[in-house]
């Protein structure tokens, strides 16, 4: 009888694995620090398996922060489709937005510190991505304060994300609860900008 032959099952998984070890490696140590060998070896895995789905480390970055910004922007369509208003849209975004850059500020800090290392074109892109999403906001904040031009609404939406990202820079060390209720505060205080009134107080309750 002739013997079956063995055929290696391939872990669908891997591929996901392999981006998680690399984020948290590329955060704590530094992306020009970590080599293909240290991604595998915190995914469990031979460095020389990684090429089997990236064909190097800068392709691992890209595809790292390609996935923050898909997250990202299918969560703003998930909030324009099931959302009525404005302005619950707009508090909507903003407590995704805290959400995301308190559970996984890791990712937050990646982007910041490597976007720039990326290829031209792969950086291009994910701009592209990065201004769709802040579109978003800047086209629902006009809507709900019709007196503010343009840059003045881009001008409040870049400083309502850039308090929420704050915390990918600065751990206070106060319960995840107590951070989420201050950095919603904070970003909602930006908007409203020299308004009395914060978009919140917009919403029904």
């Amino acid at each position: 009888m002739t013997r079956p032959e063995l055929v290696r099952a391939r872990d669908p998984d891997r591929r996901e694995k392999i981006l998680l070890a690399a984020g948290e490696q590329f955060a704590r140590r530094g992306y020009h620090a970590v080599s293909l060998a240290d991604i595998g070896a915190a995914a469990g895995i031979v460095g020389s398996g990684v090429y089997r789905h990236f064909t190097s480390k800068s392709s691992i970055l890209v595809a790292l922060l390609e996935q923050v910004m898909d997250r990202l922007l299918a969560e703003t369509e998930r909030v324009l489709a099931t959302e009525r208003g404005g302005a619950r849209q707009l508090a909507a975004l903003v407590q995704g937005q805290v959400a995301f850059a308190v559970d996984d500020r890791y990712l937050v800090r990646l982007y910041q510190r490597e976007v720039h290392t990326l290829p031209e074109a792969d950086r291009r892109r994910l701009r592209r991505l990065q201004r769709h999403y802040v579109e978003e906001w800047v086209h629902l904040l006009a809507e709900l304060r019709p007196g503010l031009d343009d840059g003045q609404a881009r001008a409040l939406v870049h400083a309502a994300i850039g308090a929420i990202q704050s915390v990918a820079s600065y751990d206070s060390g106060l319960p995840r609860q107590q951070q989420v209720d201050l950095l919603d505060r904070a970003a909602q205080a930006c908007l409203a900008g020299d308004s009395e009134a914060a978009i919140t107080s917009q919403t029904p309750g």
